[in-house]
Protein backbone atom coordinates (compact mmCIF):
# COMPACT_ATOMS: atom_id res chain seq x y z
CA UNK A 1 0.00 0.00 0.00
CA UNK A 2 1.35 3.43 -1.39
CA UNK A 3 2.31 6.15 1.31
CA UNK A 4 0.93 9.43 1.39
CA UNK A 5 4.60 10.49 0.50
CA UNK A 6 4.85 8.28 -2.03
CA UNK A 7 1.64 9.65 -3.90
CA UNK A 8 2.59 12.53 -3.91
CA UNK A 9 6.40 11.81 -5.23
CA UNK A 10 4.68 10.32 -8.06
CA UNK A 11 2.59 13.24 -8.65
CA UNK A 12 5.81 15.36 -8.48
CA UNK A 13 7.75 13.70 -10.81
CA UNK A 14 4.62 12.93 -13.21
CA UNK A 15 4.26 17.11 -13.68
CA UNK A 16 8.59 17.01 -14.01
CA UNK A 17 8.57 14.59 -16.34
CA UNK A 18 5.67 17.08 -18.93
CA UNK A 19 8.50 19.57 -18.26
CA UNK A 20 11.41 17.58 -19.20
CA UNK A 21 14.01 18.78 -20.92
CA UNK A 22 13.67 17.83 -24.63
CA UNK A 23 17.49 18.60 -25.85
CA UNK A 24 17.63 15.64 -23.89
CA UNK A 25 14.84 13.86 -23.47
CA UNK A 26 11.22 13.07 -24.46
CA UNK A 27 9.51 15.95 -24.81
CA UNK A 28 6.11 16.63 -24.09
CA UNK A 29 2.86 16.00 -25.91
CA UNK A 30 0.92 19.01 -25.23
CA UNK A 31 2.54 21.61 -23.16
CA UNK A 32 0.83 23.35 -20.33
CA UNK A 33 1.91 26.78 -21.25
CA UNK A 34 0.29 27.73 -17.81
CA UNK A 35 1.69 24.91 -15.43
CA UNK A 36 5.21 25.46 -17.45
CA UNK A 37 5.35 28.81 -16.51
CA UNK A 38 4.22 28.36 -13.21
CA UNK A 39 7.28 25.83 -12.45
CA UNK A 40 10.02 28.26 -14.23
CA UNK A 41 9.28 31.35 -12.40
CA UNK A 42 9.51 28.87 -9.15
CA UNK A 43 13.03 28.19 -10.03
CA UNK A 44 14.12 31.31 -10.28
CA UNK A 45 15.58 33.29 -7.18
CA UNK A 46 13.31 36.54 -7.54
CA UNK A 47 9.88 34.78 -8.43
CA UNK A 48 9.22 32.32 -5.89
CA UNK A 49 5.35 31.32 -5.76
CA UNK A 50 3.90 32.45 -2.78
CA UNK A 51 6.03 35.83 -2.30
CA UNK A 52 4.97 38.96 -2.95
CA UNK A 53 7.74 39.12 -5.94
CA UNK A 54 5.67 36.77 -8.19
CA UNK A 55 5.56 38.32 -11.57
CA UNK A 56 2.52 39.06 -13.52
CA UNK A 57 0.95 40.98 -16.12
CA UNK A 58 -1.61 42.77 -13.64
CA UNK A 59 1.81 43.65 -11.36
CA UNK A 60 3.77 45.41 -14.05
CA UNK A 61 0.51 46.91 -14.82
CA UNK A 62 -0.35 48.30 -11.24
CA UNK A 63 1.11 51.32 -10.99
CA UNK A 64 0.58 51.63 -6.88
CA UNK A 65 3.36 48.52 -6.72
CA UNK A 66 5.75 50.20 -8.85
CA UNK A 67 5.40 53.56 -5.91
CA UNK A 68 7.69 51.76 -4.15
CA UNK A 69 10.31 50.54 -6.13
CA UNK A 70 13.79 51.97 -6.68
CA UNK A 71 16.66 51.56 -8.92
CA UNK A 72 19.67 53.53 -10.71
CA UNK A 73 18.33 54.80 -13.84
CA UNK A 74 21.48 54.78 -15.13
CA UNK A 75 21.86 50.94 -14.64
CA UNK A 76 18.03 50.86 -15.67
CA UNK A 77 18.51 52.42 -19.15
CA UNK A 78 21.07 49.96 -19.61
CA UNK A 79 19.44 46.93 -19.07
CA UNK A 80 16.53 48.11 -20.95
CA UNK A 81 18.58 47.93 -24.29
CA UNK A 82 20.64 44.92 -22.83
CA UNK A 83 17.26 42.83 -22.42
CA UNK A 84 13.33 42.63 -24.22
CA UNK A 85 11.67 43.60 -20.38
CA UNK A 86 10.51 47.19 -20.32
CA UNK A 87 11.35 49.52 -17.77
CA UNK A 88 8.27 48.74 -15.60
CA UNK A 89 9.01 45.22 -16.00
CA UNK A 90 12.54 45.47 -14.68
CA UNK A 91 11.53 47.61 -11.79
CA UNK A 92 9.24 44.48 -10.96
CA UNK A 93 11.55 41.70 -11.11
CA UNK A 94 14.47 44.15 -9.52
CA UNK A 95 11.75 44.67 -6.12
CA UNK A 96 11.64 40.96 -5.93
CA UNK A 97 14.91 40.27 -6.43
CA UNK A 98 16.22 42.38 -3.24
CA UNK A 99 13.28 40.74 -1.44
CA UNK A 100 15.49 37.57 -1.86
CA UNK A 101 18.59 38.77 -1.98
CA UNK A 102 18.71 41.96 0.07
CA UNK A 103 22.33 41.34 -0.77
CA UNK A 104 22.14 42.49 -4.51
CA UNK A 105 23.63 38.44 -5.42
CA UNK A 106 22.77 35.15 -5.39
CA UNK A 107 25.39 32.95 -4.25
CA UNK A 108 25.45 29.17 -5.11
CA UNK A 109 24.20 27.87 -1.79
CA UNK A 110 21.26 30.33 -1.73
CA UNK A 111 20.36 29.16 -5.37
CA UNK A 112 20.66 25.89 -4.63
CA UNK A 113 18.85 25.62 -1.41
CA UNK A 114 15.90 27.68 -3.75
CA UNK A 115 16.21 25.04 -6.31
CA UNK A 116 15.96 22.02 -3.91
CA UNK A 117 13.20 23.11 -2.52
CA UNK A 118 11.05 22.40 -5.76
CA UNK A 119 12.38 18.57 -6.40
CA UNK A 120 12.13 17.24 -2.98
CA UNK A 121 11.99 14.06 -4.39
CA UNK A 122 15.50 13.62 -5.34
CA UNK A 123 18.60 15.63 -5.50
CA UNK A 124 19.22 18.68 -7.24
CA UNK A 125 22.33 19.61 -6.44
CA UNK A 126 23.97 18.89 -9.47
CA UNK A 127 22.14 20.43 -11.71
CA UNK A 128 21.75 23.64 -9.71
CA UNK A 129 25.35 23.60 -9.97
CA UNK A 130 25.46 23.73 -13.93
CA UNK A 131 22.45 26.25 -13.89
CA UNK A 132 24.62 28.37 -11.67
CA UNK A 133 27.55 28.37 -13.45
CA UNK A 134 25.43 28.91 -16.82
CA UNK A 135 23.86 32.26 -15.10
CA UNK A 136 27.39 33.55 -13.35
CA UNK A 137 28.19 35.07 -16.86
CA UNK A 138 31.29 36.83 -15.19
CA UNK A 139 32.45 33.74 -13.11
CA UNK A 140 33.02 35.27 -10.18
CA UNK A 141 31.12 33.18 -8.18
CA UNK A 142 27.70 34.92 -7.88
CA UNK A 143 24.71 36.31 -9.56
CA UNK A 144 23.79 39.82 -9.44
CA UNK A 145 20.57 41.52 -11.22
CA UNK A 146 22.16 41.85 -14.42
CA UNK A 147 23.22 38.54 -14.79
CA UNK A 148 19.94 37.39 -13.67
CA UNK A 149 17.69 39.70 -15.99
CA UNK A 150 20.28 39.00 -19.26
CA UNK A 151 19.75 35.44 -19.21
CA UNK A 152 16.03 35.85 -18.28
CA UNK A 153 15.48 38.07 -21.14
CA UNK A 154 17.38 34.82 -23.48
CA UNK A 155 14.87 32.08 -21.86
CA UNK A 156 11.87 33.71 -22.29
CA UNK A 157 12.64 35.88 -25.30
CA UNK A 158 14.95 35.84 -27.18
CA UNK A 159 14.97 34.44 -30.70
CA UNK A 160 15.08 30.54 -31.40
CA UNK A 161 19.47 31.10 -32.05
CA UNK A 162 19.15 32.78 -28.43
CA UNK A 163 17.93 30.21 -26.66
CA UNK A 164 20.05 28.01 -28.44
CA UNK A 165 23.17 29.39 -27.63
CA UNK A 166 22.18 29.59 -23.61
CA UNK A 167 21.07 25.73 -24.05
CA UNK A 168 24.58 25.01 -25.69
CA UNK A 169 26.32 26.80 -22.94
CA UNK A 170 24.69 25.13 -19.80
CA UNK A 171 25.72 21.72 -21.14
CA UNK A 172 29.11 23.27 -22.59
CA UNK A 173 30.03 22.82 -18.72
CA UNK A 174 34.25 23.70 -19.05
CA UNK A 175 33.07 26.48 -21.73
CA UNK A 176 36.04 25.06 -24.49
CA UNK A 177 32.89 25.40 -27.11
CA UNK A 178 32.30 21.56 -27.89
CA UNK A 179 30.18 19.45 -25.50
CA UNK A 180 32.09 16.24 -25.03
CA UNK A 181 30.52 12.78 -24.14
CA UNK A 182 31.68 13.53 -20.51
CA UNK A 183 30.04 16.93 -19.81
CA UNK A 184 26.81 15.51 -21.27
CA UNK A 185 26.46 12.41 -18.86
CA UNK A 186 27.74 14.49 -16.02
CA UNK A 187 24.64 16.38 -16.88
CA UNK A 188 22.27 13.74 -17.69
CA UNK A 189 22.96 12.04 -14.48
CA UNK A 190 22.34 15.29 -12.33
CA UNK A 191 18.73 15.48 -14.11
CA UNK A 192 18.29 12.04 -13.17
CA UNK A 193 19.54 12.61 -9.70
CA UNK A 194 17.11 15.54 -9.73
CA UNK A 195 14.03 13.39 -11.17
CA UNK A 196 14.42 11.44 -7.74
CA UNK A 197 14.03 7.22 -7.62
CA UNK A 198 10.08 7.65 -7.95
CA UNK A 199 9.56 8.47 -11.45
CA UNK A 200 6.74 7.41 -13.40
CA UNK A 201 7.16 5.27 -15.59
CA UNK A 202 10.40 4.21 -13.37
CA UNK A 203 13.49 4.24 -15.65
CA UNK A 204 16.35 2.18 -16.02
CA UNK A 205 19.39 2.08 -14.45
CA UNK A 206 20.60 2.92 -18.10
CA UNK A 207 18.71 5.71 -19.11
CA UNK A 208 21.34 8.82 -18.60
CA UNK A 209 23.79 6.78 -20.74
CA UNK A 210 21.08 5.72 -23.28
CA UNK A 211 20.00 9.27 -23.30
CA UNK A 212 23.68 10.72 -23.98
CA UNK A 213 24.41 7.56 -26.86
CA UNK A 214 21.17 9.36 -28.77
CA UNK A 215 22.03 12.79 -28.01
CA UNK A 216 25.53 12.15 -29.88
CA UNK A 217 24.14 9.84 -32.32
CA UNK A 218 21.68 13.35 -33.40
CA UNK A 219 24.29 15.68 -32.60
CA UNK A 220 27.69 14.38 -33.77
CA UNK A 221 27.59 14.84 -36.99
CA UNK A 222 31.58 13.92 -37.98
CA UNK A 223 31.48 11.60 -35.27
CA UNK A 224 34.68 12.99 -33.54
CA UNK A 225 33.30 12.32 -30.37
CA UNK A 226 32.31 16.38 -29.36
CA UNK A 227 29.38 18.18 -30.15
CA UNK A 228 30.43 22.35 -31.87
CA UNK A 229 27.55 24.85 -31.40
CA UNK A 230 27.42 24.80 -35.02
CA UNK A 231 26.53 20.84 -35.26
CA UNK A 232 24.29 21.44 -32.11
CA UNK A 233 22.20 24.32 -33.67
CA UNK A 234 22.04 22.71 -37.43
CA UNK A 235 20.13 19.45 -35.56
CA UNK A 236 18.18 21.85 -33.17
CA UNK A 237 16.97 24.09 -35.71
CA UNK A 238 15.94 20.62 -37.69
CA UNK A 239 13.76 19.02 -34.35
CA UNK A 240 10.54 20.34 -34.85
CA UNK A 241 9.98 18.92 -31.01
CA UNK A 242 12.64 21.02 -30.07
CA UNK A 243 11.76 24.28 -32.00
CA UNK A 244 8.68 23.74 -29.96
CA UNK A 245 10.25 23.56 -27.18
CA UNK A 246 11.88 26.81 -27.91
CA UNK A 247 8.66 28.64 -27.53
CA UNK A 248 7.53 27.23 -24.56
CA UNK A 249 8.17 30.26 -22.43
CA UNK A 250 6.99 33.04 -25.21
CA UNK A 251 5.18 35.81 -23.51
CA UNK A 252 5.18 34.25 -19.54
CA UNK A 253 6.05 37.30 -18.45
Amino acid sequence: MKSRSQDQSLSDSRELDRSYDPLTGNPPSKPNKKTIKQRFLKLLPCCRSGSSSSVNQSNIADEGELSTVCYRPEGLDRLVQQTKFSKKELQVLYRGFKNECPSGVVNEETFKNIYSQFFPQGDSSMYAHFLFEAFDTHNNGSVSFEDFVISLSIILRGSITDKLNWAFNLYDLNKDGCITREEMTDIMHSIYDMMGKYTYPSMKDSAPMDHVDSFFQKMDKNNDGVVTIEEFLETCQKDENIMQSMHMFDNVI
